[in-house]
């Protein structure tokens, strides 16, 4: 029979599989989540922005700064991690202060441990909005990534780009390397890929391990849990079409307010013409010749 587990070892192996699975989702960590991408309010303006060192609106500084590693506001002197000492004393404001992010532009606190991981693991060193091209030094808001193509996204325009980011460079579903419908799509790339394709040559992959693009290495997902839309050409002379439109306005907008368009000129001039041949009937084709008769009797 095994040998039965000590209390030190299950309590070892639990604090294992704990930090194994802290790991696992730090990269799964919700942008927002972070302390250098919180919402902050300015002490002079009011104003609700990004956690960062100055305000954007007035450049004031803040009384209160957040760290930007670790989130505190108020150092305890606790951990004697700090690399200036007050011992006896808690460290508020600038007191705490060590640093500035050159990436997500807020304070780091003066201890050794977030002095040396932050400027490494900022969330925000490449966040620049695939929308508008904007940074985090050129707009006060905070910064989000789209949940179908991971990319960075501002405050401004993450409804609208995620509301149209479910489409495809292509005119059909179909594999770009094949024929076949695509069973995976990437929303990174906007393409699809059928179920050979999408696994690359001499890469082995597990039973259960979302299968990444073979051009960008995102995890990819099944067409039919998206709602995806095509690129549509319309050929012609789409001018024709707007001028059709265009006269469709002009006529409601007068009959609205009661006045006459060009095609009720044109169809008023046309019964003008019409009047002195009204008298004729096409349907007897002696009605010409019986009305020259009757006029030459009456002569």
């Amino acid at each position: 029979m095994p040998k039965k587990k000590s209390g030190a070892r299950k309590k070892a192996e639990k604090q294992r599989d704990r930090q194994r699975l802290i790991r696992a989702q730090a990269g799964e960590r919700e942008l927002t989540d972070y302390p250098c991408n919180i919402i902050i309010e300015c002490d002079k303006c009011q104003m609700r922005q990004k956690n960062r060192a100055f305000c954007y609106f007035c450049q004031s500084q803040q009384k209160l700064p957040v760290c930007a590693q670790c989130g505190k506001i108020k150092c305890m002197a606790k951990t004697g991690d700090c690399l200036v000492k007050h011992t006896g004393t808690n460290a508020t404001g600038m007191a705490m202060i060590g640093a500035i992010c050159d990436f997500c532009e807020a304070y780091i606190c003066h201890s050794k441990k977030c002095l040396t991981t932050h400027p490494c693991e900022c969330p925000l060193q490449d966040a620049k909005c695939i929308s508008c091209k904007r940074g985090v030094w050129d707009q006060g808001g905070r910064m989000f990534k789209c949940s179908f193509c991971k990319e960075y996204l501002c405050e401004d325009d993450q409804f609208e780009h995620q509301a149209s980011c479910q489409y495809l460079d292509s005119e059909s579903y179909k594999c770009a390397s094949c024929n076949k419908i695509g069973q995976y799509t990437c929303l990174r790339c906007k393409v699809c890929y059928c179920d050979d394709h999408v696994r690359r040559k001499g890469v082995k992959y597990s039973k259960n391990q979302v299968i990444p693009c073979p051009k960008c290495g995102q995890d990819t997902k099944e067409t039919k849990e998206l709602s995806l839309s095509v690129r549509r050409h319309e050929y012609g002379r789409q001018a024709e079409d707007d001028r059709m439109d265009y006269d469709n306005y002009e006529y409601f907008r007068n009959q609205a307010y009661g006045e006459e368009t060009d095609n009720d000129s044109e169809t008023k001039e046309d019964e003008e013409v019409a009047e002195p041949f009204s008298g004729l009937s096409l349907d007897n084709p002696y009605s010409y010749t019986d009305t020259m008769e009757g006029n030459s009797e009456d002569d």
